[in-house]
């Protein structure tokens, strides 16, 4: 059917009762109708043939569409069938090309709030939260000094993706040329760690979801030479022994000290990790967790102590108990003692006695270089000092706990303080249990 359309007759125009669409094609132009549609809808659409092939397309509501540019809009399509183009086909590679455009816009836009999120800074700071989580409390103190020090913030504020291996070696150089190469190690050593962790968060379970959105590529630590780490040569001799331990006092990180060096040198982080729950008033044993390395779950380190140790952590435990407190030891405000505090009362002292300046490391290599001289034999200060304990026998199958040597050990560490050098040459169990 074939009219010239008007907005009279578009008006008037109806469906025949046996159809279900009906088509008025325009006298005007010739590839316009309205199309009319059960119900009532009429809507302009435009057809015609393209290499014997027809092509139809909607224009739009008649109500919703002027006549005049309903026919322009017509002649228009025409037009580039007659340039043999598919208005369909194009309709579709411009609506291909917006959407690529918007997602494009989406994906700049993505990567701008990333690169404003996840920059190294987030990263490191992330890193180090899930150190703490880990257990590993002295090692995400570390690494935050670490980072804080030596990580400019202009280098912390860009996207951890966009980080290279010259930026990361730049700030490591810095620090060797400022002769501080062991400083320059654990900076390294640590940003690979922050790296691999998160590159490994979408197929890790123990890793938490809140690395993955790094969405890391690579690790630019990778490649960056290792710093060799020269091994520390300070040992107090027995007289800087005795004035270390005289010049601790009641204080509650000097206390923590105390029982650190009676209990042959161990890790501070993991004295002031022990709860009163963690100390056994019957047998004298302390539990320490040792979550040291890359452990998943911290190895379970008992101490049987002596006299004087124990009766220190006794005291503890029993003032925490009695002022509900959630540490063994606790600082004077009865919160969490600042896990630097210890290393930097130790510095302290060392400076106030003069001579070569020693660290918490020298006092626990100290220790053992003593426990050696007077006679416990290697196997029993591994024990002693939970280290050097790996390799399939000491992970599946050593279930020993060790602790009559332990015990024997601290004993006669102890007699070796208290004395000032001369221990008694033997130390009978059961006479001390007796005494206890």
């Amino acid at each position: 059917m074939r009219e010239k359309l008007t907005i009279q007759r578009i008006s008037r125009a109806a469906i025949p009762k046996d159809k279900s669409q009906t088509f008025i094609f325009d006298t005007e132009a010739p590839r316009l109708a309205v199309r009319i549609t059960k119900g009532g809808a009429k809507s302009f659409i435009f057809e015609t043939k393209l290499n014997r092939r027809t092509i139809r397309r909607t224009i739009g509501p008649c109500n919703a569409w002027n006549l005049e540019e309903a026919r322009k809009e017509a002649n228009r399509l025409q037009n580039l069938v007659n340039q043999g183009i598919d208005p369909g086909e194009q309709e579709r590679k411009k609506k291909a090309h917006k959407d690529a455009l918007k997602a494009e816009e989406e994906q700049a836009v993505q990567e701008a709030e990333a690169a404003r999120r996840f920059t190294l800074g987030a990263l490191l700071t992330l890193y180090c939260d899930h150190l703490k989580k880990s257990g590993k409390e002295r090692s995400s103190v570390n690494a935050r000094c670490v980072f804080k020090v030596h990580v400019p913030l202009e280098l912390a504020s860009l996207s951890a993706r966009e980080i290279t291996r010259a930026q990361v070696t730049e700030i490591i150089r810095r620090v060797r040329e400022a002769g501080k190469d062991r400083t320059a190690g654990i900076l390294r050593a640590y940003l690979h760690a922050a790296y691999e962790v998160a590159m490994t968060a979408e197929t890790d379970s123990a890793t938490p979801a809140d690395f993955i959105p790094f969405q890391l590529g690579n690790n630019p630590v990778r490649g960056i030479k290792t710093i060799p780490v020269t091994p520390g040569e300070r040992v107090l001799t027995m007289e800087e022994l005795i004035i270390y331990l005289a010049s601790l006092d009641n204080r509650p990180a000097d206390i923590a000290l105390k029982v650190a060096l009676m209990a042959g040198g161990q890790r501070m982080e993991q004295i002031l990790r022990a709860t009163p729950a963690d100390w056994d008033q019957k047998e004298s044993i302390l539990l320490l967790l040792d979550g040291k390395g890359r452990r998943t779950t911290p190895r379970k380190h008992m101490l049987p102590l002596a006299g004087k140790a124990a009766a220190l952590v006794k005291q503890q435990a029993e003032r925490a108990k009695a002022e509900g407190k959630a540490l063994l030891f606790f600082s004077e405000q009865g919160g969490r003692i600042d896990p630097c505090t210890p290393g930097k009362r130790v510095k302290e002292i060392a400076k106030t006695m003069g001579g070569e300046r020693f660290d918490l490391r020298d006092i626990r290599r100290t220790c053992e270089t003593h426990l050696a001289k007077i006679g416990i034999n290697q196997d029993t200060r591994a024990q002693l000092l939970s280290h050097g304990i790996s390799g399939v026998q000491a992970k599946h199958y050593d279930r020993y706990s060790y602790l009559p040597e332990k015990l024997a050990a601290l004993a006669r560490w102890e007699d070796y303080l208290l004395t000032g050098g001369t221990p008694a040459e033997v130390i009978h169990l059961a006479d001390r249990r007796a005494a206890r």
